[in-house]
């Protein structure tokens, strides 16, 4: 993975920002999804960590 970061090659700005434009594009179209996985998920560790302490 390193060498490949470090192999700059073909990668251009353009080619970052595109890339960072459409992560940020999938996360805020999935937003809501989001946000209720995590709550979802952290109420599960929360709920299981009560359980494992008490």
């Amino acid at each position: 993975m390193t060498m490949l970061w470090k192999d700059r090659s073909g990668l251009g700005t353009l080619e970052i920002v595109l890339i960072v434009a459409v992560i940020i594009a999938i996360a805020l179209l999935f937003k809501d999804w989001i946000i209720g996985f995590l709550q979802d998920l952290f109420g599960k560790v929360e709920g299981n960590s009560d359980e494992v302490f008490n």
